[in-house]
């Protein structure tokens, strides 16, 4: 896997490190859990987008390009990591926010919403759930093209082939760690989204020709739709890359147990995730993501998916901010 050819942008200093977490693993009596914190990743406040964006924003600006176009939900990680990126490049950024759920943007939000306004977006149009949000960007950048402006798109969650690499990179640095320092991982649990992560482990696995197990959580998706899209931009990736599209069905494993009734709505697993976490390992996950993640490792530890001697490694995408927006939500009494 020849990563070095493609233009990337450096946002964070070495690898980010890995713990064990003994006191959770005690406390679930197994298996071995460790955690790769991707929370620590640079920008502000950190998570998994900056590893997609040090390839998409190198890819902007070898463009020409002097503003940045995104998207995501009105508490978007992602659209908080790329106007980070746009700031430190000295480029302008312009976000279309997605309300998933009717009534969930206020103009006065905490959390990632607070962030967009503290790091001084340049303008943002908020949307409907279900709107066309591809064709809403291309109308967003046509507009700035008409001010003058030289406009790059970003998907959400930079979630395209390029942006996958990230994770393709950073398979190689759980490989490397693990080399390093041990221990040989049995399973790696993961955050299944927009896809770019999910798809870019398993890509990285393949060139590296790994065969860890990656289950991938969905915190929005159904089982059957998400394996599709994450099995397509893993093989787009490997296409990227220069190889052949070898990631098969069986591969790809999503667990959409944890969903809930529906993206960023709560969840008595997600809360009681969220406070194990931070009760046992001084941890914060978030609401949206690494909640949901963290109830599906536990669901799954307890349903016996693991062995008790088995090391599994837990993702941690980050999102922290938006744990603020939904104080509620985490301090909820609920049934560990």
């Amino acid at each position: 896997m020849d990563l070095a050819r493609i233009p990337r942008r450096r946002y964070t200093a070495g690898h980010t490190p890995i713990e064990f977490l003994a006191n959770l693993s005690r406390e679930l009596g197994g298996p071995r859990i460790h955690i790769k914190r991707d929370d620590l990743l640079g920008l502000t406040a950190g998570g998994n987008k900056t590893r997609k964006l040090e390839f998409l924003m190198a890819d902007a600006i070898n463009s020409g390009a002097d503003t940045i176009v995104t998207t995501g939900a009105v508490q978007s990680n992602h659209c908080r990591l790329t106007l980070s990126a746009a700031v430190r490049e000295g480029m302008s950024c312009y976000l279309v926010l997605e309300e998933r759920v009717p009534g969930s943007y206020h103009e006065e939000a905490l959390g990632n919403h607070f962030l967009f306004r503290l790091l001084g977006v340049d303008g943002t149009e908020v949307v409907p759930a279900g709107t066309d949000l591809q064709g809403a960007m291309e109308q967003m950048a046509e507009d700035l093209r008409g001010r003058g402006r030289q406009p790059y798109i970003i998907p959400g969650g930079g979630s395209n082939d390029l942006g996958a690499l990230g994770y393709a990179a950073c398979a190689a640095e759980i490989q490397a760690q693990a080399f390093d320092a041990g221990p040989s991982f049995d399973h790696i649990v993961c955050a299944s989204g927009s896809g770019g992560t999910h798809a870019g482990l398993l890509a990285g696995q393949q060139a590296l020709s790994s065969r860890i197990p990656v289950t991938g959580i969905s915190v929005r998706a159904d089982k059957a739709g998400q394996e599709a899209k994450i099995r397509n931009l893993a093989n787009a990736a490997l296409g990227r890359l220069g190889l052949d599209p070898v990631v098969t069905e069986e591969a790809v494993q999503v667990v959409d147990d944890y969903v809930g009734p529906g993206y960023s709505l709560p969840t008595d697993e997600m809360t009681a995730a969220i406070q194990l976490f931070a009760r046992t390992e001084g941890i914060l996950l978030d609401p949206v993501y690494t909640g949901k993640t963290a109830a599906g490792l536990i669901g799954l530890i307890r349903q016996g998916r693991f062995a008790s001697d088995e090391d599994v490694l837990f993702l941690h995408t980050g999102g922290a901010p938006a744990l603020y927006a939904y104080p509620d939500a985490a301090l909820k009494d609920v049934d560990a």
